[in-house]
C-alpha cells in the first residue's frame, strides 16, 4: 500500500518514490541485456563511470560544490566502494548472464531482510518474535525460489552458479550497509553514494581492461549502451537521489516502503520484455519474500 501523502508533504515526492522503484526493477532486465554481450568487470565499469560523472553532477547541484572528503574517511570509501560497487556488480552481472531477471530480483529482495538479522547479531537490535517469523517467511520465499520449488536440489548441489552469484550480490550488500552505519555516519548519503561509486570505477577499470574492454567496446550493441546508461542514470543516480529525497521528506520508515514494489516491476517487466516464464515457485516465492519484508519493517516500526 502506497503511503497517503499529508498536506506538507508534495505529492511529487510519492511519485519519484515509486519511479525509483520501478527503475530499481528495470536494472535487472537491463542487466540481464547487458549481461550476454558485455564481460561483468566491463559493464560494471562503464555502469559506475556513467553514474559518477552525474553523481558530481548531482552533487554540486544540490550541496553548491563536491562535498569534502577527510583523510580518515578515505578507508571507509574503498570498503564502501569494493563491496557496494565493485563485488555487488560483478556478482550481478555474473548472475544475469545464467538465470532469469525476475529470480535475481526475488533473490536479492531480501536484502532489507538480512540486514535486519545481522544488525540483530552484530549491532544488538531488538529482535522480536514477528521480526524473526518475516525473517524466516521470506527467506524461505528465497530458497523457494532459488530452488524453482524443489528442495531436493539444496541437498543433491543441483543449485546453481546464477543462483549463488546473486547470493553474493546479497552478501555484498549487506557488507556494503551495515559498514556504511558503522564507518559514514558522518557523511551525507549523496556524498557516500558519489564517493563509493567513484572507488568502485576506479577499482573496476583494471579488471576491465583485463578484460579485453579496450577492444570489445566497439563490438557492444546499441542495445547495450542503452542498457548501461540505463543502469548507470536512471538505476543508479536518479534511483539513490530521488530515494535519499525521501528518507529526508518523509523518512526512512516510509520511504523504505516502496523498495517493495522493486521486485514486482522487476518481475512484470521480465514477463513483457524478456518473456521469461512466470512460473508458481517464483510467484509464491515472491509473495512469501514479500511478506516476510512487509512484517519485519512492519514490526520494525511498532516496537
Amino acid at each position: 500500500m502506497i503511503p497517503t501523502a499529508s498536506p506538507r508533504v508534495a505529492p511529487v515526492v510519492y511519485i519519484k518514490l515509486l519511479l525509483m522503484a520501478v527503475f530499481w526493477g528495470g536494472t535487472f532486465i537491463a542487466g540481464k541485456i547487458v549481461a550476454q554481450n558485455v564481460g561483468p568487470y566491463s559493464a560494471a565499469f562503464l555502469r559506475f563511470a556513467i553514474a559518477s560523472v552525474f553523481l558530481c553532477l548531482a552533487a554540486i547541484k544540490m550541496e553548491g560544490r563536491l562535498p569534502r572528503l577527510r583523510r580518515r574517511q578515505l578507508l571507509p570509501v574503498f570498503l564502501l566502494g569494493m563491496t557496494g560497487v565493485f563485488a555487488y556488480n560483478v556478482f550481478f552481472f555474473k548472475g544475469l548472464k545464467l538465470i532469469e531477471a525476475g529470480r535475481a530480483a526475488i533473490i536479492i529482495a531480501n536484502n532489507p531482510i538480512c540486514i535486519a538479522l545481522f544488525s540483530a547479531l552484530l549491532f544488538r537490535e531488538r529482535l522480536t518474535g514477528s521480526r524473526l517469523a518475516g525473517i524466516l517467511i521470506s527467506i524461505t520465499g528465497a530458497v523457494v525460489v532459488i530452488t524453482r520449488g524443489d528442495w531436493h536440489m539444496i541437498g543433491s548441489g543441483a543449485v546453481g552458479w546464477g543462483e549463488l552469484f546473486i547470493l553474493g550480490c546479497v552478501a555484498s550488500w549487506v557488507t556494503f550497509s551495515l559498514l556504511g552505519k558503522v564507518l559514514l555516519a558522518e557523511m551525507s548519503p549523496l556524498a557516500s553514494v558519489l564517493y563509493a561509486a567513484v572507488c568502485g570505477a576506479v577499482c573496476l577499470a583494471l579488471p576491465a581492461w583485463q578484460e579485453g574492454i579496450l577492444v570489445a567496446w566497439s563490438a557492444y550493441r546499441p542495445i547495450d549502451w542503452a542498457a548501461l546508461f540505463y543502469l548507470g542514470f536512471f538505476g543508479t543516480v536518479l534511483g539513490f537521489v530521488w530515494y535519499y529525497q525521501g528518507i529526508q521528506r518523509i523518512g526512512a520508515m516510509k520511504a523504505g516502503v516502496f523498495i517493495n514494489f522493486v521486485p514486482v516491476s522487476a518481475i512484470i517487466f521480465s514477463f513483457f520484455i524478456l518473456h521469461e516464464p512466470l512460473t508458481l515457485s517464483l510467484l509464491f516465492g515472491a509473495a512469501m519474500v514479500l511478506s516476510g519484508v512487509y512484517l519485519t519493517n512492519r514490526t520494525a516500526r511498532t516496537h
